[in-house]
């Protein structure tokens, strides 16, 4: 299997949804609010993807001052393409990105949890999140 990992290559509203969603994370990701979506690409600091014959089968998308901190916020393997090293490379060349202290945070898809342990993560207990729904 020939993969090409691009970093920053242009991606597609369409392009971003089918592999959102083609990874099971589209159900967590407002798919259906392109100017959302567009936001999430247009804003993010780094985007590595996976490609196979032209086909994006993997995406990693993360937000980052380079130096501290590395927000992973959507790590999407294709389905038929999961187990084979994809997310984890997608990591790898993500981190390639970051200046050498800078930590990656993530928060996991509940079907995901065993994943992050395998491949060295540490989990954290005191994250927090606040919804854009909730008041202050």
């Amino acid at each position: 299997m020939n993969i090409n990992y691009k970093i920053n290559p242009t991606l597609s509203t369409e392009e971003f949804i089918k592999i959102l969603n083609r990874s099971t994370l589209g159900e967590r990701r407002p798919v259906d609010d392109l100017e959302c979506i567009e936001g999430m690409i247009k804003n993010a600091d780094i985007i590595v993807t996976a490609v196979i014959e032209d086909k994006i089968v993997g995406v990693a998308r993360a937000v980052t001052d380079f130096s501290y901190c590395c927000y992973l916020s959507d790590l999407a393997v294709d389905a038929d393409f999961q187990h084979h090293g994809i997310g984890k490379m997608l990591i790898r060349k993500m981190r390639e990105q970051l200046g050498s202290k800078c930590k990656i945070i993530l928060l996991s898809a509940p079907s995901a949890v065993e994943y992050y342990p395998k491949i060295g993560f540490t989990q954290h207990s005191s994250a927090w999140v606040l919804d854009s729904s909730k008041e202050l």
